[in-house]
Parts: C-alpha cells; sequence; structure tokens
C-alpha cells in the first residue's frame, strides 16, 4: 500500500498546559523527524498527532481543540497507549458510504471509557491532569515508529480462509486500528466501524414521510414451523468490531459465567448517556450454549444500541403537537400511550406533564393500520434520547425488535407489545388464571428447563395468560421451594407455536434464579424498606427483586392459587387448527397479529430505528406502538397503566369477566416483571 501526504494540515490549535499536550508534541516532533528519513522510494503519509482523554469528542462538553484535525489523524495518544489507523479499505460498506475516520475512532473510543473518565470529559468540567504524562521514552517512538510503518504502508494482513472458524481473528474486511501500549510496547489489532453520528462523515438530512413508509413484502422462512426468517448465527456479525477494547461499538468485549447452571448466559455492557445521565446498558444472550449465547448478545446489543439514539443520519421534526394537527399532518398524541399520576409530575423534578403547545422532536413513522405514515414523539422511539420539553414519560424498550427484515422485526416488536401488555393486565386486574400442565409438553426441552430449576430447588410453573388476541402469551413463574430469599420470579413470553412459547417464558424465568437469591440477600434491608413502602421501588431491578422477599408472595395469590391446571393441548382454545396460520410467510403472521389489534380498536404503527451498522449485517431494528395497550415502566411512581382506560375494561374485552373494573379493584403492588 502506498500513501502519500495530505495536500493540506489543519492549523494546530492553541492547547499549551493541557494534558497530554506536552508528550502529543513531542511524539509528533519525533514520528516527523523519523519521517524525514524514509529511505528512497519508501512513501507514507505524514503521523499527524492527536490527543484522546483530554477533550470531549462527543460533544457533550467544553469544544474539542483537535475536531478539525481529528478525522485526517494517523496517530492518537492516549495516557496508556498510542492507537495508529484507522486503515486500510472498507469493503462492506454500501456504494459512496464514506469510511471510518479518526473522528469516528475518537468518538468510539470515548463511548468505552469508564464512568468517571466520561463524566470528567462530558460535564464541561476543565480538564486537568498531569502535564508531563506520558513519559516518552526513545524505545516507546521506536515501537510506535516501527508499528506505523507497517500499518500505514507494509502488506494488507493475509485474511483467513475460514473467519467464523477464528472468531477472535481481526476482520480484514473493515478498516483497522493498531493500538501499541506505552508499558509493554505490545501490539494488537482492532477493526473498526464507522460511527454514524460522527459529524465529519455524516451531514444530518431531514427526516420525510416518505423515508418512514413502509412496503411490507412476503418473507419466507427457513423454519415453517418458527416465526424467524433466519437463524441467528446466519448474520455476518463482525463480532470484533462490535466488542473491543479500542473502538467496539457495543463495548470493550463480553464475558461469560460459567458458575449458572441453568443456561449458558453471555453479557456485555456499555455507558449510554441519556436524560437522566450516564446509564449502564447491558446486553445478554441465554442459550444452552455459550458459542450461540453471544450471537444472541451481540444481536440484542445492536437492537439497544438502535433504540437508545437515532443513529440514521436524520434530524427530527421540531415543532409542537397542536402546530403539526393545525397544518394537517398525521401525529401520535402520546397522551394516547398514557401518562403519569398528576402527583408524580408535581413531586419528580425529572418530569413535565405533555405541553401540546410546546415544541419537541418528532420522527416519522408508518401507521400498518392506514397504511401512511405519522409523526411519533422521538421520547417514545429512541429512549435515552430527550430533550427538556418532552420530559412527559421515561420510555424504555417497549416493542422494540430486530430482525432479518421489516416483516420479522416488526411481528416480534407486536409480540412483545402483546406480552407486556397482557402481564400487567394479569398482574393489577387479578383475573382468575388457570395453569399449563407442563406434564402434558410433548418436548424434551421443557422436561430439561424442569430438571435444571429443580437444582436450584426451583419448582417452575406456567399460565395461559392470553388477554383477547389470538397470539398465545405465556406467563412463567418459578417458586423458591423452602420459601426462602428468591421466592418468586416472573417471566412471559409471547408466540405462535404454544409449546414453544412456553418453553420461552421458562428459559427467560431461569436466567434469573441462580442469581436471584444473593441479590436479595445483598440488598436484603433496601427491599425490606421497599415492601413497606413501594414509592421506593424506583429501577428496573427494583421490581423483580422485591419479590424475592418472602413476605411479598401475598401479593402473587393469584398465580400461586389458579383456579385449575390444563393440558397445553387445551390450554389455548381456538388457536391451533383454527386461527394459527400454517404457512412459512412471516408476513401471514404479521397480517394476523395487526388485524387483530386492528379489530380491538388499536392503530399498529413502526418506527424503524435500524443502524448503518445493522444494514451492512442484513438486520432491520423497529419501534412498534399499539395506543392503548398497556406500556411497561419501571418504579413505582412512574407507571402508566394503572391509570389507562385498558386496565379496567380489558378483562372484559378478553372475556374473562363479566363487567368492567373499579379502579379500587386493582391490585395496589408493583409488578414483579424483570
Amino acid at each position: 500500500m502506498t500513501a502519500t501526504t495530505p495536500a493540506a494540515t489543519p492549523a494546530t490549535p492553541d492547547t499549551a498546559g493541557a494534558p497530554l499536550e506536552a508528550a502529543r508534541a513531542a511524539l509528533e516532533r519525533r514520528l516527523l523527524a523519523r519521517h524525514r528519513d524514509l529511505p528512497p522510494g519508501e512513501t507514507l503519509p505524514e503521523p499527524r498527532v492527536v490527543p484522546l482523554g483530554a477533550a470531549d469528542t462527543l460533544g457533550a462538553g467544553h469544544p474539542d481543540p483537535h475536531a478539525g484535525a481529528r478525522p485526517a489523524a494517523t496517530v492518537h495518544l492516549t495516557a496508556r497507549a498510542v492507537l495508529l489507523g484507522p486503515w486500510g479499505t472498507d469493503t462492506t460498506a454500501p456504494p459512496q458510504a464514506p469510511p471510518a475516520c479518526g473522528r469516528c475512532l475518537a468518538m468510539r473510543w470515548q463511548r468505552l471509557r469508564s464512568r468517571s473518565e466520561r463524566e470528567a470529559l462530558e460535564l464541561g468540567e476543565p480538564p486537568a491532569g498531569a502535564r508531563a504524562w506520558p513519559v516518552l521514552t526513545p524505545w516507546m517512538v521506536d515501537a510506535v515508529w516501527a508499528a506505523y510503518r507497517v500499518a500505514a504502508g507494509g502488506p494488507a494482513p493475509a485474511r483467513p480462509a475460514d473467519p467464523a472458524a477464528r472468531p477472535d481473528a481481526p476482520d480484514t474486511r473493515l478498516r483497522q486500528v493498531v493500538r501499541v501500549d506505552l508499558a509493554t510496547l505490545a501490539t494488537a489489532r482492532f477493526p473498526l466501524l464507522p460511527e454514524p453520528l460522527c459529524p465529519h462523515c455524516v451531514r444530518p438530512r431531514p427526516d420525510t414521510p416518505e423515508d418512514a413508509r413502509m412496503r411490507l413484502r412476503t418473507a419466507v422462512k427457513t423454519d415453517p414451523s418458527g416465526s424467524r426468517g433466519r437463524p441467528a448465527d446466519a448474520y455476518p456479525l463482525p463480532t470484533l468490531a462490535l466488542a473491543n477494547p479500542v473502538c467496539g461499538a457495543l463495548g470493550s468485549g463480553t464475558w461469560l459465567n460459567p458458575a449458572s447452571t441453568t443456561t449458558a448466559p453471555v453479557a456485555g455492557s456499555h455507558f449510554v448517556r441519556g436524560y437522566a445521565g450516564l446509564n449502564d446498558v447491558t446486553w445478554s444472550g441465554q442459550a444452552d450454549a455459550y458459542a450461540a449465547s453471544r450471537t444472541l448478545a451481540y444481536l440484542e446489543g445492536l437492537e439497544r444500541y438502535a433504540g437508545t439514539h437515532r443513529r440514521r443520519g436524520t434530524s427530527p421534526v421540531e415543532r409542537s403537537f397542536h402546530d403539526l394537527r393545525e397544518a394537517g399532518l398525521r401525529v401520535l398524541d402520546p397522551r394516547e400511550c398514557g401518562t403519569y399520576a398528576p402527583e408524580t409530575y408535581a413531586t419528580d423534578p425529572l418530569v413535565s406533564p405533555f405541553d401540546p403547545d410546546r415544541p419537541i422532536p418528532w420522527v416519522w413513522g408508518h401507521s400498518l393500520r392506514d397504511d401512511e405514515p405519522v409523526l411519533v414523539p422521538a421520547r417514545l422511539v429512541h429512549y435515552s434520547a430527550g430533550v427538556a420539553a418532552d420530559n412527559f414519560v421515561f420510555e424504555c424498550s417497549n416493542g422494540c425488535a430486530t430482525g432479518g427484515g421489516l416483516e420479522e422485526a416488526v411481528l416480534f416488536g407486536l409480540l412483545e407489545l402483546i406480552e407486556r401488555d397482557a402481564f400487567l393486565l394479569a398482574w393489577y386486574a387479578r383475573p382468575a388464571l388457570t395453569g399449563i400442565d407442563l406434564d402434558s409438553c410433548r418436548g424434551t426441552g421443557i422436561r430439561s428447563l424442569r430438571d435444571r430449576a429443580a437444582l436450584h430447588g426451583y419448582d417452575v410453573r406456567a399460565y395461559d395468560t392470553r388477554m383477547g388476541n389470538g397470539v398465545p402469551v405465556v406467563t412463567a413463574l418459578a417458586v423458591r421451594s423452602d420459601g426462602g430469599p428468591g421466592t418468586l420470579s416472573f417471566a412471559a413470553a409471547a408466540g405462535f407455536d404454544p409449546e414453544r412459547t412456553v418453553g420461552a417464558a421458562l428459559c427467560e424465568v431461569l436466567t434469573y434464579i441462580p442469581h436471584l437469591p444473593g441479590q436479595v440477600a445483598e440488598r436484603r434491608h433496601e427491599l425490606e424498606a421497599m415492601a413497606q413502602d413501594f414509592t421506593q421501588v424506583r429501577q428496573l431491578k427494583d421490581h423483580a427483586q422485591l419479590y424475592g422477599l418472602p413476605r411479598m408472595a401475598e401479593h402473587a395469590t393469584s398465580f400461586l392459587e389458579p383456579e385449575g391446571i390444563l393440558p397445553l393441548a387445551e390450554s389455548f382454545p381456538g388457536w391451533e387448527g383454527a386461527r394459527r396460520p400454517g404457512g412459512a410467510d412471516l408476513l401471514e403472521e404479521l397480517t394476523l397479529v395487526r388485524d387483530d389489534l386492528v379489530a380491538a380498536g388499536h392503530d399498529v404503527i413502526a418506527v424503524d430505528q435500524t443502524t448503518p451498522e445493522q444494514s451492512r449485517m442484513g438486520l432491520r431494528t423497529v419501534s412498534t406502538h399499539v395506543p392503548g395497550l398497556l406500556p411497561l415502566d419501571f418504579g413505582w411512581s412512574r407507571q402508566r397503566a394503572p391509570r389507562m382506560p385498558r386496565m379496567l375494561s380489558g378483562l372484559r374485552r378478553a372475556g374473562r369477566a363479566e363487567r368492567d373494573l373499579t379502579p379500587r379493584e386493582l391490585a395496589s403492588a408493583p409488578h414483579p416483571f424483570p
């Protein structure tokens, strides 16, 4: 590979005395001296050095003095290492897509820093640090120069004959970054995906209704008995680019839990800055083998990456609800998706009631009922994005799903909404429930799950919690046999195959029970205080862990004392044979779900969240919305579902009650959904 010196070099910023600046200038000076001494015939780009870790590159804190130089920079100095690149060609990029630049690298690197480092960089505090650090010895500079010459001008590394056989091998289809450790001089190479929010590479364009239109088509399944277009391991996931300690798009790595005897869990995490600060977003996969779990973990990580912030290169519509309505545009009123109690808005400083006259960001979605575009509040679509004007709700990942196409993604997003709506109705409205006889399941998988739970001292149960929609919904419950800490654990699933749905719900609950007793023991004092005062239930983990207390079992009587138990074949009357689609077309299943929801009086809306990274992998991610269904919230003071009309009418509409309920008949304890 031969490269030439850039035609123009950005002016050097005035950063005298800033952290890393003395070392940056010294390293650049010494590398340029070596560059001038290159032997005749060897041509390399001039090394331009920028610091990493002394200025915010994400645009949240003080302006970055090196912003203009970063895109073309090829040497990036941190307090612990030197990063070289990015180098090479990205053969997976779509035509005309810009390759990853130095600013892309800087942004991805910063997102992987610790909470304390990120807060220091992004909260606007002036940078401070050891002015003379790092100390660059001659042999350090020699090592960096040697790696620079190979990375910038040497032959491209040989590509493995079978990349799937070496999952830890660098993906040479992407641009590469070389890391030189300043303490050990060890080198390592990592692939870099372009950053979709990079201001150098991406020029935002307005979001438009035409871009939001969804033209759904036939989507053939590989397994007619399942509901997926392709198996999870069929997607070309650049795993090392997704998780590595230098520029991983989803995090610095993954970890597994060999102590689990119920599943083979693999997880990863990263910090995402949202309207409430830095949040630790964890993604995981739970299967019977670590390789399968790792693939599922990456897919979940990509789904959350797409859901937290909009990364499609489009800018939202910034207008008020009333202005949009007066302009004749179709708009989803967020109040149809539920609101908090007035006292929550009066006492919680982080939320305010929806103001229809206040301009807020909106994104275009598509109504599957009316086959037309509709504007949706951005706050409901991207659950870590938001501005002060649209803080009317703390949304989570309700209805977000990933698939190999729009049809698959929308289908699974709607199934999640149906599952959560049914669970909330079963919990708060307290209908008489019917258990499912697990001995009647034909496959060996259910028996295996029960045996694994028994090893931990748990009995697992399953219930028909379908609430008026045709698709089977199953709630699973694990009950600690001796009544000790970790007493109850819940999970739920919705799907077309009843036995697979039972298995999915049981598998989900089995992921929690190995850790629940220890979590309850560790937080016993906090959880006991929550049991006395539900307003102290504030986080996602509080809901599930609270029901690890033995005393909370009194709130789950409808599950612990069902009115009866039926064989699986009798648990969902009218489904098998009569209503269940029998073909191999995902569109047929999606159409059935959509039509059921429309017949119940709901609109069905989908918003495309797909990121550029997902597009090149053949994945699509959507956020689905069915106004009127009960949304899942976390924090006892931030519950929308109990205040919605469906909570009172849902049992009657589902044929489970003869009349609507009154508010006084609803359960008054937080839900236990994990």
